[in-house]
């Protein structure tokens, strides 16, 4: 909120003055200062953080000088500076989560009800698109398959048709919810799995994509078993 405050601020400056603008930032140093500027206040106010101007003022101006604070006082500052930035991203991650729940425990909740859907007693969820015939997979086995990852907003995260080639990996060495769920099927079916965060990447997440808690969607088709190296 603060960001948009910020430059909404600026620009309603920028058009309200701008032969003032035009007068002060002419040379390219004063445009790049300027940009400093805006970056400098940009990235305190993302990490939580007032831009003190008077102080900052004072910290360019002694530069090649003598310095108002000694080395132990910064060190401590930064450090508490770096704790608070983390308390403040560890309360985002959180809320994060929090979402992510809800969110994933209404979809089950729903998603359950729905015909096809069958629940297992791990809590995972999958549908039979299309029924092969061919064998099932045991958890030692060596799988080829093909997917499509997403959240349950339809946001893609992965997908192994824009890798150029299904994915091979051995069943025991991926999610829960993939170990499980492709055991439940035959060589040659298409099906939908539905896996809550526990059996996915639980409160960690992945990537910037899986946020914590997150709840997966994967069209997955199974090619082969143990396939030929």
């Amino acid at each position: 909120m603060k960001k948009h405050l910020l430059a909404g601020a600026i620009t309603g400056a920028l058009l309200c003055a701008p032969f003032a603008q035009a007068a002060e930032l002419e040379t390219l140093d004063q445009k790049i200062s300027y940009i400093m500027g805006l970056d400098v206040a940009t990235r305190m106010d993302g990490i939580g953080f007032q831009l003190d101007i008077d102080a900052f003022s004072k910290g360019l101006k002694e530069l090649d000088g003598e310095r108002s604070l000694t080395d132990d006082v910064i060190q401590q500052a930064m450090q508490s500076a770096q704790e608070r930035y983390q308390e403040r991203q560890q309360a985002q991650i959180q809320e994060r989560a929090k979402d992510n729940q809800k969110l994933g425990t209404d979809f089950l909740a729903s998603n359950g009800k729905k015909e096809g859907v069958v629940t297992t007693a791990s809590g995972l969820q999958y549908k039979i698109v299309t029924e092969g015939s061919g064998a099932m997979p045991a958890a030692t086995d060596t799988v080829s398959v093909h997917y499509r990852g997403t959240l349950v907003d339809g946001t893609e995260f992965d997908s192994s048709y824009k890798h150029g080639g299904p994915a091979t990996f051995p069943l025991n060495g991926v999610i829960p919810g993939w170990t499980e769920g492709l055991q439940l099927i035959k060589k040659g079916t298409k099906a939908e799995f539905y896996i809550p965060s526990e059996l996915a990447y639980g409160d960690h997440g992945m990537g910037q994509l899986i946020g914590p808690n997150a709840t997966l969607i994967f069209e997955v088709e199974l090619l082969d078993i143990n396939p030929a190296q």
